[in-house]
């Protein structure tokens, strides 16, 4: 028996963002290749501030397209499936925000902003990268013995990024804390985190979601799907 997972598409849907006209055909390819069955609903992010909005879901996937319309609605979202142990994916905005859910509500520091959400802020978490990464592709070392690792079958890949903006101060606050950067680009900065302990929590400044044509998602993507039929199945007292 097939068992189909709820996925939660956090994010302001847009023709004009690519990785939200590559996931459908993800979604498609999981279920063809991979018997993953996934029954995604697109949560703007204005309604994602309702605490009840992503529970009862097996994944929430975080999704790009930053600036989002309601950072609060997104923070609210990861912060949920964070505490509740619903399987958590973040891309690109959904990795920075995955950060400053936690910098802000975990590790107390409550100041820290995003410099695209709020420019005038005194202490940045996410700032503008020194070199864009839009467009990009770029090479990722994976830490050994990480979730990363284990899901990506390798210490090196390339990557393809669409973004401007990146994390840069507190992250030793952060690791302190129990997050754990499992990837970094050749100069040492920060594209990859994850949380020990949650049963699925990864986050990538790059865009899984951008590899090949659609075709056959990364194993990130796959990996999620994965975690949210095993979470689906566990509700219904199913053997995972």
């Amino acid at each position: 028996m097939t068992t189909t997972a709820r996925l939660a598409l956090v994010g302001d849907r847009s023709p004009n963002v690519v990785s939200h006209t590559r996931i459908p055909r993800l979604l498609d390819a999981l279920t063809e290749r991979d018997r993953l069955v996934l029954d995604a609903y697109w949560i703007p992010s204005e309604e994602a501030a309702d605490e009840d909005a992503v529970r009862g879901f097996d994944a929430v996937w975080v999704v790009p397209g930053s600036p989002y319309r309601s950072e609060a609605g997104v923070l609210a979202a990861i912060r949920t499936a964070r505490v509740t142990g619903i399987p958590f994916l973040g891309t690109c905005g959904g990795f920075q925000h995955a950060l400053l859910e936690y910098a802000r509500d975990v590790c107390g520091l409550t100041r820290v902003a995003h410099a695209e959400n709020d420019p005038d802020a005194g202490d940045f978490l996410i700032e503008p990268l020194a070199c864009s990464l839009v467009g990009h592709e770029a090479v990722v070392n994976v830490e050994p013995g990480s979730l990363a690792q284990s899901v990506i079958g390798s210490e090196r890949t390339v990557e393809r990024y669409f973004c401007a903006y990146g994390p840069t101060r507190h992250l030793d606050t952060l690791r302190a804390h129990g997050l754990r950067f499992s990837g970094y680009d050749e100069d040492g900065h920060v594209r990859i985190a994850e949380l020990p302990g949650h049963p699925f929590f990864l986050a990538s400044l790059f865009q899984p979601e951008l590899s090949g044509d659609g075709s056959r998602p990364h194993p990130i993507v796959r990996a999620l799907a994965r975690a949210a039929v095993e979470h689906a199945a566990r509700a219904a007292g199913q053997p995972v």
